[in-house]
């Protein structure tokens, strides 16, 4: 996958907003993690769910990326809903698989 699947004409501009930083991280690895599960779950976001994935968009990636694989404690702020079902929806993927092996 290498870019939304979402068109243009099924979201609001603040939805088109997150899916273009979630698929253009800067790093690889986060744009597959954050871009595929915001196409999964974006259309049916309340407000408030997107304003909390809109904080994690926040967090430098290094930072992020060591949520992810376990490497450092997530702030208790960013441990959110959205963030815990962030890691379910990418738990036992060949993603998450491979980078727990880094």
């Amino acid at each position: 996958m290498t870019g939304t699947a979402i068109t243009s004409d099924q979201v609001d501009a603040r939805r088109r907003k997150v899916l273009f930083r979630a698929w253009h991280r800067g790093m690889r690895e986060m744009d597959l993690l954050l871009g595929s599960y915001v196409d999964a779950r974006i259309v049916n976001w309340s407000e408030a769910d997107l304003a909390t994935f809109e904080a994690l968009m926040d967090v430098p990636d290094q930072t992020l990326f060591g949520w992810i694989v376990g490497r450092m404690p997530i702030d208790e702020e960013h441990d959110t809903a959205v963030y815990r079902d962030f890691l379910r929806f990418h738990s036992g993927t060949e993603i998450a698989k491979g980078l727990y092996d880094l």
